[in-house]
């Protein structure tokens, strides 16, 4: 135990994160499952509530999946590094008598104790990822200022049960792999006792690789924006599960570049030959590196490409030349001018009310300035007691020709439905209504087209207000699209990405300070302390460009079908400056982290440690 402890106290941390992690979402998903609203709420503040309770725990449930997806992933590979970094312990174990079996039994008790210490730990850790997580959904407006997310028993069992049988599991065919090993071959660390890629290993490999190249051409194939996001979603897991499998092929072809930058440099020559002769070490560390930037990265870049793709098909859909934010009338140097006024509507249907915004349109107007048709029915009918459904609610199984009921202020009137909107990326209009119909109020924009032979720029000069050609008044509801999306991004990925980085540094640490033998053989060879730590520097920026390479070969993966679907590459949004920092901060973080590790672990005299081992 004192010599291994820091192999100990890596699982345990892994552990505890992803308890911490998994408890967090379920708590949150149980509170959002049972709202408590006060009294005193009128019928639309009612709605709006219950509204954002929905989403908020839709945003959830996907938060939970990639939070048990990253505790299974990474604890699972953690407690299974601890039990190879013991393979010349396990061998001696052997040498005197231990069988298989014993080895497996120790192994997986030794597993189940730290899996409940971790959980201990995380159970704290989790109550403080619900406080985070609900300060966040609160600030972004999904859920009411008075929220709170209770204890919850149920939560936290599901999450113990989750860390300590992934733990139980990965030890579980570690020890199996390392008990199948004969003791000489593991005292010796022959060939058969370091090879790394297993037959399992291969398999699930090769079985998640196969799948991301399948989800790739599906959604290649596809053409459609929507599909791309959602099949992107799952290439980012499966990518990085098959990249994380086989990064040992391809960490040996990444271990030569310490040599090729710092030709005939000696510190450089060995920190080739470290990375090479320890390719399980290498791909041990990379792996959280590879699911953090395939992650972060590929949710990024898809929310990113989402905003970008709203902007992009409302300027194709609008044929005007200038939005203006008030109303204006037709002129001599104007042929259209199209107003909208969007307004508080409740519309009901049956046993369902929704309460959202109308926006008061003058049909033959709007048709002059916009390309979308109606899917069924036709806009010249909306004229009297009628209403049309917006892309926002086209797919909410209205039907052409029923009654609904409508309020507009005060004023309650039975519409009948002329018109059904296709869908479309922008969902923010829902309902569609006759100007006679507005209320007093609302807000007003206008969409302008000049008359032929008239410069926009000469018209907007003399328009007053705020002006925009369509081009930046369609980047501005892109960009809009994005700051939404930046805090689903936050909710989402905020503690799964923490949780990933902590174990980026845990595996540097773990590797790293299980090499006190092999840096007191090479200062005993003749290289200083500073020459020691300077090649575990070396290392470790070597895999960590290993990992986001690969993390972001997953993350383009991930992007494809958004650049094959119906706008192409101009709404791909390639977060590079995101890819930049995380490719800095990582060889910041794992460079100290190793440098740090190893001045800790040469801390000792060589010969002491030496010596203690014979």
């Amino acid at each position: 135990m004192r010599t291994r402890w820091h192999l100990f106290a890596g699982a345990v941390v892994a552990v505890a994160l992803g308890v911490g992690l998994v408890q967090s979402g379920l708590q949150m998903l149980a509170a959002t499952d049972r709202p408590a609203l006060p009294a005193g709420l009128s019928a639309y503040d009612r709605a709006r509530v219950r509204e954002g309770y929905v989403g908020a725990a839709t945003l959830l449930g996907m938060s939970v999946m990639l939070a048990v997806f990253l505790t299974v992933f990474i604890v699972s590979t953690t407690f299974g590094f601890t039990v190879v970094q013991r393979r010349r312990e396990l061998g001696l174990l052997r040498l005197v008598g231990a069988q298989r079996g014993y080895l497996c039994l120790m192994l997986v008790t030794e597993a189940g104790l730290l899996g409940l210490i971790g959980t201990v730990v995380g159970v704290p850790l989790g109550l403080l990822g619900t406080w985070a997580q609900s300060s966040l959904l609160i600030k972004l407006g999904m859920l009411p200022s008075w929220f709170d997310a209770p204890w919850d028993q149920g939560a936290v069992w599901a999450a113990m049960i989750v860390g300590v049988s992934t733990a139980l599991a990965g030890v579980l065919a570690a020890a199996w792999r390392a008990s199948r090993i004969s003791a000489l071959e593991a005292l010796t660390e022959s060939r058969a006792a370091q090879r790394v890629m297993t037959g399992w290993r291969w398999f699930w490999g090769l079985s998640a690789a196969f799948c991301t190249v399948v989800l790739v051409i599906a959604a290649q194939a596809a053409r459609d924006l929507v599909a791309g996001l959602m099949i992107g979603l799952v290439v980012m897991i499966t990518g990085s599960v098959a990249l994380s499998q086989l990064s040992p092929i391809v960490v040996p072809l990444a271990g030569r570049l310490p040599a090729a930058v710092l030709r005939g440099n000696l510190i450089a020559d060995l920190a080739r030959a470290g990375v090479l002769h320890a390719v399980r070490r290498s791909a041990a560390t990379a792996a959280p590196l590879i699911v953090l930037v395939g992650l972060v990265v590929g949710l990024w870049g898809t929310f990113g490409s989402l905003a970008k793709a709203v902007g992009v098909e409302q300027e194709r859909l609008i044929t005007a030349d200038l939005v203006v934010d008030h109303a204006i009338q037709r002129g001599p140097d104007i042929a259209v001018a199209s107003q909208q006024t969007a307004v508080p509507i409740t519309v009901s249907r049956g046993g369902t009310t929704v309460y959202s915004e109308g926006i008061g349109i003058d049909p033959a107007a709007y048709l002059q300035t916009h390309k979308l048709r109606p899917r069924t029915g036709s806009l010249d009918r909306l004229t009297g007691r009628t209403i049309a459904i917006g892309p926002g609610m086209a797919a909410e199984g209205y039907k052409l020709g029923s009654t609904l009921k409508i309020a507009l202020g005060n004023r309650t009137v039975l519409a009948k439905v002329v018109a059904i909107m296709p869908e479309t990326l922008d969902v923010s209009e829902n309902f569609f209504i006759p100007r006679a119909l507005l209320p007093a109020g609302g807000r007003t924009e206008t969409l302008v087209k000049v008359a032929p032979g008239i410069e926009p720029s000469r018209v907007a000069a003399g328009l007053g207000g705020k002006v925009q050609t369509v081009g930046e008044w369609a980047e501005d509801r892109g960009a809009a699209q994005q700051r939404s999306n930046s805090g689903l991004f936050a909710a989402l990925m905020g503690l799964a990405g923490i949780f990933a980085a902590v174990a980026v540094v845990n595996a540097v640490v773990m590797s790293t300070a299980d090499r006190r033998r092999e840096f007191a053989l090479a200062r005993m060879a003749g290289l200083t302390r500073a020459q020691v730590v300077t090649v575990a520097l070396i290392e470790s920026a070597t895999v960590v460009i290993v990992g986001v390479l690969l993390g972001s070969l997953v993350a383009a993966a991930a992007l494809a079908g958004i650049a094959a679907g119906p706008y192409g590459l101009a709404a791909l949004a390639i977060p590079w400056r995101l890819l930049g920092l995380i490719f800095s901060a990582a060889l910041i973080v794992v460079g100290a982290a190793a440098a740090f590790t190893a001045q800790q672990a040469t801390r000792p005299q060589p010969v002491s440690l030496l010596a203690a081992r014979e």
